[in-house]
């Protein structure tokens, strides 16, 4: 027989997105972000990629109809509060996701991955389309580093309040612009709601560490919030505190200073 759900049961959130065999991004981070955060973590994994912080040597796509048959079943069980979206890959698989996420109105976290710390490129050229035009028009906020943020603008982004609120104008859904990709020390991530409301983060750049997955965490860490119950402004400072905690606090691995999630 099916027991009552308990007034402390835990919140359910849903990473959708690609495997990292170094566990330093992808749903890996994810889930540990996720359990930092209190909130039991699911999955619907889009590609395996063998890597290590050298370098990728290999990705292998899921079939966008068994992505749709992971998410359906997470959904039907666990009944996810909130989901994030991440490397993608393909269009098809763009377009799976983007038709579960209108058909299920879970709150989405858009991690528009086009483009990873180290430079490379993650999301064919024929995705970007599906991205700009089908994923972002149903996020609950949208989490580009300044690479993609180009990419979305059509030109160079130097990062600050006022492209996170041209970004959010542009799409008509909020935008939390990071700022992790621009020069010197002293960094800022704005946040920019359509209605012309912003708010802005601001960071100190950590000297020696991998921040490989830090795009990861913060939007798994954004996620796990809005989950909670927490609103967006809520959920993103929450985050963006853990953020700066877990890459100033990191743990030593294999010769590295990787970003500590729990």
């Amino acid at each position: 027989m099916t027991q009552p759900a308990s007034s402390r049961e835990l919140p359910v959130a849903l990473s959708i997105a690609g495997s990292d065999s170094g566990a330093g991004a992808g749903v890996q981070a994810d889930l540990l972000t996720f359990a930092a955060h209190g909130v039991f973590g699911t999955t619907a994994i889009t590609c395996l990629t063998a890597q290590n912080p050298r370098g990728v040597s290999g990705v292998q796509a899921s079939p966008p109809a068994f992505v749709t048959e992971q998410c359906a079943q997470v959904a039907a069980h666990f009944r996810p509060k909130a989901l994030k979206t991440g490397m993608l890959l393909n269009a098809e698989i763009v377009g799976a996701v983007a038709d579960f996420i209108k058909s299920s109105g879970i709150p989405a976290v858009v991690d528009p991955v086009m483009v990873a710390t180290s430079g490379a490129t993650l999301l064919a050229p024929d995705a970007v389309a599906a991205v700009k035009t089908r994923l972002i028009l149903l996020a609950a906020v949208v989490t580009p580093n300044l690479d993609e943020a180009a990419i979305l603008l059509g030109r160079k982004a130097v990062g600050g309040v006022a492209e996170a609120l041209e970004l959010a104008k542009a799409y008509g859904v909020p935008f939390l612009l990071k700022g992790g990709h621009a020069a010197g020390d002293d960094l800022t991530d704005a946040l920019a709601w359509p209605t012309g409301e912003t708010k802005t983060f601001s960071a100190r750049r950590a000297p020696n560490v991998d921040t490989h997955g830090s795009g990861c965490t913060l939007s798994a860490a954004i996620t796990a919030q809005l989950a909670k119950g927490k609103t967006l402004a809520e959920a993103v400072t929450i985050a963006h505190a853990y953020l700066q905690g877990a890459i100033h606090g990191p743990i030593q691995v294999a010769g590295l200073n990787c970003i500590r999630h729990l």
